[in-house]
């Protein structure tokens, strides 16, 4: 089910919710009884609990967003690690070269193409990915320098080797969910909570009451499942992207 979908179908679902039990309460209120007698307390809580929810909604969401700049950061540091292995190995002799060169493209291949897609639909790397990437670290350390040149880049080229491992594995971190079950919990318990403060104040006088309360109740939908989208930093909405490897391998297929 597209993710538009999925977010339209639970803001209409919220602001139904809030209908139904305002116009069931409606029916059911007695005759007698006077809306505009909720007590100043009840006001003063529902205010309260409002502000509360807010601060929490807005932490979450930026916990969430910065979660899915890291992962991008994550996937900018390995591309460009394995792009200054591909450049510095210049140096080395041309049968060298090439081979090292092939496994960096190869690599690179199998992560744009099959290995994120992986990641997408299962939230795991690939085997082969660990594959190709222990072929590049042995290609890079088994090589004997054969000038003092050649010995200047192979220190810097085993760095940017670990460095690339590096983003690898914390790429492979931030493939888990950023906010834990503990986390939800709070934030659906809090909705709930915040959503029946509104039945306290006897929303049910006017259809303008009606129609606020109902698009309070569709905008916490809305946060919520935002909240949500951004929690999987490769697999949702507005994921990072493998654009980095395009970017500095535009020949490479993906």
């Amino acid at each position: 089910m597209p993710e538009w979908l999925v977010l339209t179908l639970a803001m209409l679902a919220a602001c139904a919710v809030v209908v139904v039990i305002t116009l069931v309460r409606h029916r059911r209120a007695a005759e007698d009884e006077d809306p505009s007698e909720t007590p100043d307390v009840i006001e003063y809580m529902t205010m309260w609990i409002g502000v509360v929810y807010a601060i929490v909604l807005g932490l979450a969401i930026a916990g969430v967003w910065e979660a899915r700049g890291v992962a991008q950061d994550h996937v900018q540091a390995e591309a460009q690690a394995l792009r200054e292995i591909s450049e510095r190995v210049r140096v080395y002799p041309a049968d060298e070269r090439d081979r090292i060169r092939e496994d960096v493209n190869a690599y690179v291949g199998h992560v744009v193409t099959t290995e994120w897609r992986t990641m997408t639909d299962q939230g795991r790397l690939t085997r082969r990915g660990d594959e190709l990437l222990q072929r590049l670290r042995v290609d890079l350390t088994d090589y004997r320098p054969a000038s003092d040149f050649e010995a200047q880049a192979y220190q810097p080229l085993l760095d940017q080797m670990t460095a690339t491992a590096q983003a690898r594995n914390a790429r492979a971190d931030s493939l888990e969910p950023t906010m834990p079950g503990v986390v939800w919990f709070g934030l659906v318990a809090g909705a709930v909570i915040t959503v029946g403060m509104v039945f306290a104040l006897q929303i049910r006088r006017t259809a303008r009451e009606l129609i606020l309360a109902g698009l309070f109740s569709a905008l916490i939908a809305f946060l919520l499942f935002l909240i949500w989208d951004f929690d999987a930093p490769y697999s949702r909405g507005i994921t990072a992207t493998a654009e980095p490897f395009r970017a500095l391998f535009p020949d490479v297929g993906g």
